[in-house]
């Protein structure tokens, strides 16, 4: 199975070349004024480890395992992927602007699938985000932060104030949505990360539960 986790990567870059990507558009919002300065994304603050059972659907080709983060530091994650049956399938170490490898399993040690990782999790280990512009739409407000050429759109629910959405875009272009579903501000239950450009999804659902 691992081996069409990389086949699968490299035929949706030939379809990437195909596809034209449409700038990114919040729908139903509108700006609002806002002192807010910084939002945060404390799904992974604790320092007890966060354990889920992982879904990887890659094009046709589906891999299941037990995905295990833990907070380093303030600003380093440490990440294990195993199969259902315990092999380690790859372990990093991972912050804003740094990416270290401890282990990788040969099948998966290509470097277009140590990349898409290493995006990803940057992505949704992500913590602080300064605050450029906010807009509401009738369940959410919408804090959008603006990084050189990045921008994130957080989406946090009016009613319970936990962070249900962040949208990831790249030249203004929308590259990842990950749609959260929490009960508290620092453990997501769930956890749907769906690239735009990419048949990738990657599920996470709770297996242990942080205090």
């Amino acid at each position: 199975m691992l081996r069409y986790l990389h086949q699968s990567l490299a035929y949706s870059l030939i379809v990437l070349l195909t596809v034209s990507c449409k700038t990114y558009q919040l729908i139903a919002a509108k700006p609002v004024p806002t002192t807010q300065k910084k939002v945060e994304n404390l799904y992974f603050s604790s320092n007890e480890d966060y354990v889920y059972k992982c879904q990887m659907d890659i094009y046709k080709h589906h891999v299941s395992g037990i995905l295990i983060i833990k907070k380093m530091s303030d600003s380093t994650h440490r990440v294990a992927l195993t199969s259902d049956f315990g092999n380690k399938l790859i372990d990093f170490e991972i912050s804003d602007d740094r990416f270290k490898l401890n282990y990788v399993l040969p099948d998966l040690d290509k470097k277009m699938v140590i990349n898409f990782l290493k995006n990803d999790f940057q992505q949704l280990l992500k913590r602080k985000y300064p605050v450029s512009e906010t807009f509401e739409n009738k369940n959410a407000v919408i804090y959008l932060s603006r990084i050189d050429h990045r921008g994130y759109y957080l989406f946090f629910g009016k009613e319970d104030h936990l962070l249900k959405q962040v949208i990831y875009t790249k030249n203004n272009k929308e590259k990842i949505d990950f749609t959260f579903d929490a009960k508290k501000p620092i453990f997501a239950d769930s956890l749907n990360l769906r690239h735009k450009d990419f048949k990738i999804n990657i599920k996470l659902f709770q297996i242990t539960e942080t205090e």
